[in-house]
């Protein structure tokens, strides 16, 4: 066989494997389809095998502090939900996604105008995107199931007799991915155990100026 048909052979090859591979690549980068939530400012369960949206149970609760005896048997602070159980159940822990979706970045003209109504009341806007950034307004914990309620404790003593140090619920952490303005993916880290968990998150809204927090709950069976 002559050698250029061979060499032409052989490049011919390598640019169809080479076309394969883009293919496959461009496929796993964009074949995950993002829906749009009903609701804004939200946190929903991503089905990434079907694209679809599954609304987490949804709370508030301020920080509430309970102490027994003054402090001397012990304390705890946190926030909480009604009953022990969420109504939003998975059947697994691992590679869990989830979306949030925030209003406040919904066009350009509308954030121009609440830049300029920021800078007018000597508010920096950049100050403003940062805090609604979600990884400095959501936080996901390790839920604590007690008399009917499920709680987050930011802090949990055992008071001055008790042998046992000061607690807290587990966090658990979570990558947070730009899909575009006002859209982002939350990727947690590892897999989670069975139990249940909530999202708390830092109200932005007028509902929220008493500083109480919005939650957003789930459970692993």
């Amino acid at each position: 066989m002559d050698v250029w048909k061979i060499i032409k052979k052989e490049m011919s090859m390598k640019n169809i494997f080479f076309a394969a591979s883009v293919t496959l690549i461009s496929s796993i980068a964009f074949g995950q389809k993002y829906p749009e939530p009903e609701f804004s400012n939200e946190i929903y369960y991503l089905k990434k095998d079907s694209s679809i949206l599954v609304r987490l149970e949804k709370g508030t609760s301020k920080m509430d502090t309970k102490m027994k005896m003054a402090g001397i048997g012990g304390s705890e602070s946190g926030y909480e939900m009604d009953g022990e159980r969420s109504t939003t159940r998975l059947t697994n822990g691992t590679g869990l996604s989830f979306i949030f979706s925030n209003s406040m970045a919904a066009s350009s003209s509308s954030n121009a105008k609440r830049d300029s109504m920021m800078r007018a009341n000597g508010v920096d806007p950049s100050m403003m995107q940062d805090m609604m950034q979600p990884s400095n307004m959501i936080t996901l914990y390790k839920a604590d199931a007690d008399k009917e309620k499920r709680k987050v404790y930011l802090q949990k003593s055992g008071g001055m007799f008790s042998s046992h140090k000061n607690q807290s619920s587990d966090k658990y952490t979570f990558s947070v991915k730009k899909i575009r303005d006002g859209y982002w993916e939350l990727l947690v880290d590892k897999s989670l155990p069975k139990g249940e968990y909530i999202f708390t998150m830092m109200g932005m809204g007028m509902g929220n100026m008493d500083g109480s927090m919005s939650l957003f709950a789930f459970a692993v069976d």
